[in-house]
């Protein structure tokens, strides 16, 4: 039986501890430590994390626990940083998303987990999802070209006006959560990228970025896609979750209840900033646009059930699963990591085409 992979845990937020959580039940990992500027005054660390080594300074953490593999799990302009001293430290690395915060960025390290020769995963979490999985199957299924509509709007109450806000800081949100859902795109079309347009507006006078946002993707296939996504106390809870892929044979949808009569008090988190929301699907529905001699469909509309999928902390489990498997088995996870790079340019060629008022083209 393999040894176990020594872990230091880097950030303790809504995803750094549900990972931290993946560890602590995955045989196959030991957490040797657990990194939060906060910790002294954290008090939200869960129970089942209790007893393990902290500390509040990342560098003096890998210095003293020597792991094998490092979780970082920090806000988004600490990502690139954090990997370059775990590569140094002939570490093994799981990231959040995004890999970076532009371009260059990115590509170092990229670069640096080659050279190292150490695994670089990053928490797309939509892609060890059976239910987004087969949404991208059925999707490839519909011709060419596809049109390609997705969004994610949350609306800030509670804890989540907060980390909105400070999320806002390093990313706005079309950056911030867009790279998975371009990652979506690029799985679905297998084509190149090659024209971005954004739009994006402020709403929320405690942000220091704008806080809702809208890009336009064309690629060199002639499929289109647009992605939305708006943070803040103001944001509508009406259709603040589309998904839904159309082709010349028909389209496919994820289905969830969007009543919006979600309450947003200061005690609980609106239904649109519910994390275990962003993932969840319920259904897909199937809609096949071939019809009879007499134009009418040819096929009915087809509901396939979701209500069994794995909920946000099994998908954070299978992530780990798979970072275990990645490094045991020694991956070749070139595609993952380019695929990474290549949703980042894209997200941030949107914010450049909000800041010039120009469409990007791609090379």
């Amino acid at each position: 039986m393999p040894a176990k992979v020594k872990i230091l845990v880097v950030g303790l937020g809504n995803m750094g501890a549900s990972h931290a959580s993946a560890y602590h039940r995955n045989d196959g990992f030991e957490i040797v430590g657990l990194v939060s500027r906060s910790i002294k005054t954290r008090t939200d660390i869960p129970p089942e994390l209790d007893g393990y080594p902290t500390f509040a300074d990342y560098g003096e953490a890998l210095a003293a626990t020597r792991p094998d593999a490092v979780s970082i799990n920090t806000w988004p302009n600490t990502h690139a940083e954090y990997a370059f001293m775990a590569f140094d430290a002939g570490c093994h690395v799981f990231m959040e998303k995004p890999i970076a915060t532009n371009n260059e960025d990115a590509q170092k390290v990229v670069d640096a987990a080659h050279a190292a020769n150490r695994k670089l995963v990053l928490g797309y979490i939509l892609r060890v999802h059976p239910s987004w999985v087969k949404f991208i199957e059925v999707g490839k299924t519909l011709g060419k070209p596809l049109v390609m509509r997705l969004n994610l709007n949350q609306q800030s109450s509670g804890p989540a006006w907060t980390w909105h806000k400070n999320l806002i800081d390093s990313l706005i949100p079309i950056v911030d959560c867009g790279v998975h859902y371009v990652d979506v795109m690029c799985q679905l079309t297998g084509a190149k990228p090659v024209r971005v347009h954004g739009i994006g507006a402020s709403l929320w006078a405690d942000a220091t970025k704008q806080n809702y946002g809208h890009l336009h993707v064309t690629f060199d296939d002639g499929s289109v896609g647009w992605y939305e996504a708006g943070w803040g106390p103001m944001m509508s809870e009406v259709a603040f979750f589309v998904k839904d892929v159309i082709g010349p044979n028909g389209c496919v949808s994820i289905v969830v209840p969007q009543d919006g009569e979600g309450e947003a008090k200061s005690d609980k988190l609106s239904d649109s900033a519910d994390i275990d929301q962003h993932t969840k699907t319920n259904a897909l529905k199937i809609h096949y646009a071939a019809v009879d001699e007499n134009k009418n469909f040819a096929k009915p509309d087809e509901i396939m059930s979701m209500e069994d999928e794995p909920g946000h902390q099994d998908l954070c489990d299978r992530e780990q699963a798979f970072f275990l498997k990645a490094i045991h088995e020694d991956l070749d996870l070139t595609d993952s990591m380019n695929a990474a790079v290549n949703s980042l340019r894209i997200v941030l060629a949107a914010e450049e085409s909000i800041q010039t008022e120009k469409a990007v083209h791609l090379d």
